[in-house]
Formats: structure tokens, sequence, C-alpha cells
């Protein structure tokens, strides 16, 4: 019979294409994976573990590297997990880290930032354990926010003499003020965007623990790859597995075909396209709303000439902005040449999206 019954799914285990999935196999991250575990073993011996940064483009890795080690490690000491998007706020942090430690939610009024810190010190000190604080997305961080979490985590040792350990995961460099910088240095370990052989095993792990064998024709499956290293984006690719498969349940059919995945494919595309800008702040979004304005080359002067007559900014910052954008695959850098010297242009990569 080739089309499903109605009580028929091409699906083993949906769940493996949600965005929280941690497969029990991190491909292709081994390097990463074996020196955050030798910065945080220190835990296992009750001493204060190594701060780490995990930096990279989006997609390559660094949660999902994160929440593996601290997954291993949970059993010796206390670990704080933070999505820093939904808790961008150093009370927010703060009361994120008082629910794990002290294992109660925090007074929905009358308790101040310094009142949480006391009772999670005082519970450490009190148990001897060590406590691993991961902050995913930290850039998401108000500035503000990243200098006063830092700082006073930073200074517990001193005051109540616990041990705490820092593992950060950012897309981006974070600044900060003289005095976070003077004692935060972490180790960093860089997360580089998967090559095209890498997520064709990625995505092939995902079909196996996903889709039932056979569920997925062999161009379809090679369609999706071509697409997610066009992107650039290892989600995209595990967003059209999952999309491509309700497409062809929604046929009825017994196999993911290329025309499920050319019919998903467009939505999808600006879909994520939505999403990586709305990441963006303000300053950002004007920069490459001016980028996709100008008509021919695009140089990064001319671009710099325009965002300071509307936006005073300094060239630094306009540098990691445009450093940003291109990590974000929004655009692509190229070095050329104008005149006597070397410039910078940006070749509009939105549109390989599309």
């Amino acid at each position: 019979m080739k089309y499903l019954q109605w009580d028929e799914t091409l699906f083993r285990n949906e769940s493996v294409f949600d965005p929280d999935y941690l497969p029990d196999v991190l491909l292709h991250r081994d390097k990463q994976l074996t020196a955050l575990a030798a910065n945080l073993r220190p835990a296992l011996r009750n001493s204060t573990p190594i701060h780490t940064l995990l930096f990279g483009p989006p997609a390559t890795g660094k949660t999902s590297a994160m929440r593996t080690i601290l997954n291993e490690i949970s059993d010796y000491a206390y670990t704080a997990y933070i999505r820093c998007p939904l808790a961008r706020s150093a009370y927010k942090v703060m009361a994120r880290i008082f629910e794990r430690v002290c294992r109660q939610q925090p007074p929905q009024t009358g308790i101040s930032i310094t009142r949480l810190y006391d009772s999670i010190c005082q519970k450490l000190a009190d148990n001897d354990k060590v406590l691993i604080v991961a902050l995913d997305d930290f850039n998401f961080l108000d500035d503000d926010a990243a200098n006063d979490v830092l700082y006073t985590l930073l200074k517990a040792h001193e005051e109540y003499a616990v041990k705490i350990g820092i593992v950060a995961a950012t897309t981006e460099r974070v600044m900060l003020d003289m005095k976070t910088g003077a004692i935060f240095h972490p180790d960093e370990i860089y997360f580089p965007l998967y090559d095209e052989d890498e997520i064709r095993s990625i995505l092939r792990q995902r079909v196996k623990l996903g889709f039932y064998r056979d569920a997925m024709t062999d161009e379809a499956f090679d369609r999706i790859v071509e697409l997610t290293a066009k992107a650039c984006d290892l989600r995209f690719g595990i967003y059209l597995l999952r999309m491509a498969g309700i497409e062809a349940e929604r046929r009825a059919s017994r196999k993911v075909e290329v025309e499920d995945v050319e019919r998903v494919y467009e939505g999808g595309a600006k879909v994520f396209l939505a999403k990586s800008i709305s990441a963006l702040n303000s300053d950002e979004r004007e920069t490459l709303k001016i980028i996709y304005s100008i008509k021919g080359d695009v140089n990064s002067g001319d671009v710099y000439k325009i965002l300071k007559a509307e936006v005073n900014m300094s060239y630094t910052r306009f540098y990691e902005i445009i450093n940003k954008l291109e990590r974000f695959r929004l655009i692509d850098v190229v070095m050329g040449r104008k005149g006597r010297g070397r410039t910078r242009y940006k070749s509009r990569s939105i549109a390989a999206m599309l």
C-alpha cells in the first residue's frame, strides 16, 4: 500500500527534532567536550573549576556541549543552567541559581538580590559543595547585569569561602567593566561551523533516531543536507527534517520525498531569517538595513559613513557589528581592493536562504 493509514506515522521519535533535544552522542565535538570536561573536573574533587567561555557562531554545539558535561557532573556538584535571553537581569539570574541550589522558588516579592545571594552561598557552605553556573547565550544579558552577575559570583569565595565555577556560552565578545574584567579570565573553547560532511553525519544520526527505516528517500535527505550547508545552520536542517516528515504525512505518503522538502523550504528559511534578525539590537538592524539598501558593491567605508550620519557610533563598534552579522550568516565579508588600499566588501548572503 502506497499511502499511510490514518493511525500510521513516519516518526519513530519526533522529539529527536525538538530544539532542546540532547543526543546521547554529540558528534564532531570531541575536542571541545574534552576541554570543557577537563576544566570542570576539579569539581569532582570538591575544588573550584576553571572558568570557561564557549565561543563561536550560532548552531555550533555550544549549548549541547555545555548540557552534556553538566549532566555528567550534576551528581557531584550543584549545577545551575540559565538561558540568558529569558533572564536578562542580575536578579533573574540570581533567582534561577537560588532555585537550583536551595530547591525552592524565591518569594515573589520582598526579597533582595543580596538576600538571594546570601542564601545561595550559605547553602553551599553548609553542604560543602561546588556550584557550577552555566550562562547560555551570555551576550543577551544587559551589560550591567553581566558585570554584576560575574563580579558577585567571582567574589563569593572571599566572603563565604565557597567554590563557584562559571561556564558562559556566547556568539560575540561581551564588554566587561574594568572591575569585572580584572578578575574574570576564562579559558576559551572555540566552536567552529560544521562543514558539509559533519552536517551530513549529524542529520543522518537524527534521521536514524527520529524516523522509521526507509521513511526518507536519499534524494530528500541529500537536498536537506545541501540546503543546510548553504544556510550554515544545523538547526535549519533539523527543522527541515521534521517539517518535511510532517508534510509527507499530510500527503499520506510512506516516504519523505524531495517535493516535501521543497514545499517546506521557503517558508522555513523565512522563519529562521526572522529569528536571526530578531536577535539583533537596533544598531545592528540599522547596519544590516543600510548594507542591503546600497546598490552595487558594498564596502565598509560607505556603510560606516551612512551609519555615522544616522547613529553616533565609533568605528570599533561598527567593526564588531559587521563581524556579528557575518557570524549570524546575514552577510558575507570578503577582502577586495579599492584604489591603493584594501577594503572589506559585504556581499548579500540573506538571499542564499530564500
